[in-house]
């Protein structure tokens, strides 16, 4: 641990606000000495300043007023709960272990000790549907999270839901599905809640790529979905100007957004009898789109 955190320090840019995390399973359910002994390791880092805090992920029926004594004691800033569903019926169908109930009290317990609380979700899951999820979504807001994450469920090789996989008892989302539905959810938590996603799909890891045996997995999933608002956004633009050949301008940081994965969105526009050039603005804001005329 303290060999790890050697490196970043040697590493990590000057005023950097990076993080310690502890990740990967539910760091307040492993046993009570070795979640101690990992956090006195961390915390002399925190406290020196090279790094603002420590982050964990856990459960929700993994929390509570101990615990977080613990983790305030040691420098732990956000606490991130793996809701997954608000539904208890797709809980109990994923052998979850914890109710939607169970999450409402970890994260307000959370957010009384006054430490960030993240939130994360999944969409495809069995039993789940899109309009499940959307319910899950607005449930996970009004908890007044600091930031969310959404994984779509992918079928892991060697994992129970495999086995439902092969046997046809659980068919995952397609990749245009799940993009569908986290594009609606992207919307929702950043633009009408406010909320930042912080991670919208898996990490493309070496692992991953090995072990996925079916699913919604792509490397630049939130691209996609960024890049399915914005075709969205501009047919909107172009029933309002009635033209059939527009230059539409975002910032310059969304062109490839606009343009979409392989040019997806341009080809999606030309099909729809639309002829439209994209340029870069600098002035406009991320995510926006300025109609700037007819296009030849």
């Amino acid at each position: 641990m303290r060999h790890a955190c050697e490196t970043a320090v040697r590493t990590l840019p000057s005023g950097s606000q990076a993080q310690i995390a502890f990740f990967g399973g539910s760091f307040t359910a492993i046993p009570r000495e070795d979640m101690v002994r990992l956090l006195k390791a961390a915390a002399p880092y925190v406290r020196s300043g090279a790094f603002s805090g420590i982050r964990v992920s856990t459960r929700p029926d993994a929390i509570n007023h101990e615990v977080l004594d613990i983790l305030k004691a040691y420098g732990v800033t956000t606490v991130e709960l793996g809701a997954q569903s608000m539904d208890d019926t797709v809980l109990t169908r994923c052998r979850r272990g914890h109710t939607a109930r169970q999450v409402e009290q970890a994260a307000g317990l959370i957010r009384s000790a006054g430490l960030s609380l993240g939130l994360q979700m999944m969409t495809g899951l069995p039993g789940d549907t899109d309009e499940g999820a959307l319910r899950t979504a607005r449930k996970l807001a009004a908890l007044k999270p600091n930031e969310v994450r959404v994984y779509p469920t992918v079928v892991i090789e060697g994992s129970p839901l495999a086995d439902e996989y092969r046997d046809g008892s659980y068919q995952p989302q397609t990749l245009s599905e799940a993009v569908e539905l986290c594009a609606r959810l992207l919307l929702f938590f950043e633009e009408e809640q406010g909320i930042p996603i912080i991670r919208l799909g898996l990490h493309a890891e070496d692992e991953l790529r090995q072990h996925c045996l079916a699913g919604p997995w792509h490397p630049a999933f939130r691209e996609l979905c960024e890049s399915r608002i914005f075709r969205e956004k501009a047919q909107k633009i172009f029933q309002e100007c009635d033209e059939t050949a527009v230059v539409l301008a975002v910032n310059p940081a969304c062109v490839s957004r606009m343009v979409g994965h392989q040019r997806e969105n341009l080809i999606a526009f030309m099909k729809d009898g639309y002829r439209v050039k994209v340029v870069a603005d600098s002035e406009i804001a991320y995510g926006d789109i300025k109609w700037r005329g007819v296009g030849t």
